[in-house]
């Protein structure tokens, strides 16, 4: 994991968890304007994705081991005996709900940007049957994602960029593709076991990957006391790179402010 602290006094700690095949250094940005708004920013490249390793690349065995990674981010976030929030991004949004589902951790509040509660495109009916029994055989069969740059952003910086970024993942193993609907199922099933904590949920209006129709309705049966839904019409997949990423941001800060006062952290 990698640690960027706050310009002057900081004010709390954000755990970034980035998404799918993609990793931390795509989030300069994010991280940038974060700092010098005052805040520490935790994160890492998840198990089998960015810097952790070249032979393991798209693959998982479970995905406890996401789970077991982001919390590990989290106590080295305790350290700084500051508020924490915790900020997944698809993916990451997804291993974010799980982790609270099954722990019960001190954190502040809780941002999700579009995260993965299901898929536009599914592979077909065919190969989705026949995955598990793969699954069994031979799970570290990679497959090509089906997902492209255009996809997850209008902004064409950002997408010149991932083209000749050789740490960008474009296959995924049988099992990181069961683990992954697995996980989906869990969140929908184990929705009333989440920790009941202040939850920001932010979602791209035209995302051509994550289904927003998954994401509301998760977000309309989650029992928390405090949440709130935003979303951003013209947006992609993926809203902190989107042209109108500076407004999604300013949303997104608001929301952690909003909690800092609402615990006496901040005036």
């Amino acid at each position: 994991m990698w640690k960027w602290e706050a310009e002057g006094e900081a004010k709390a700690v954000i755990v970034m968890v980035h998404g799918a095949m993609e990793h931390h250094r795509r989030y300069g940005w994010l991280i940038e304007m974060w700092r010098t708004s005052g805040f520490h920013i935790i994160m890492g490249d998840l198990p089998g994705q960015g810097m952790t390793t070249r032979s393991n690349r798209g693959h998982i065995d479970s995905f406890d081991e996401y789970i077991f990674e982001v919390k590990d981010w989290i106590q080295a976030a305790y350290r700084y005996d500051l508020p924490v929030f915790l900020l997944g991004h698809s993916m990451g949004g997804l291993i974010s709900i799980r982790l609270l589902q099954e722990e019960r951790l001190n954190i502040a509040g809780l941002i999700l940007s579009s995260p993965c509660l299901g898929l536009v495109k599914t592979p077909p009916k065919l190969l989705d049957a026949l995955s598990y029994g793969l699954n069994v055989i031979y799970p570290s069969l990679r497959l090509n994602s089906g997902l492209t740059v255009q996809m997850a952003t209008r902004n064409p910086d950002v997408r010149e960029a991932d083209v000749n970024d050789t740490l960008y993942i474009t296959k995924v193993s049988i099992r990181w593709y069961r683990e992954l609907s697995a996980a989906i199922k869990l969140a929908f099933e184990k929705i009333g076991d989440i920790q009941d904590v202040p939850m920001l949920a932010m979602q791209g209006g035209d995302d051509k990957i994550v289904n927003k129709k998954m994401v509301k309705e998760w977000f309309n049966g989650v029992p928390l006391s405090e949440k709130r839904f935003k979303e951003w019409p013209k947006c992609y997949h993926e809203i902190f790179n989107e042209p109108e990423r500076e407004e999604v941001f300013e949303y997104a800060k608001d929301f952690v402010t909003s909690q800092l006062k609402a615990i006496g952290y901040i005036v």
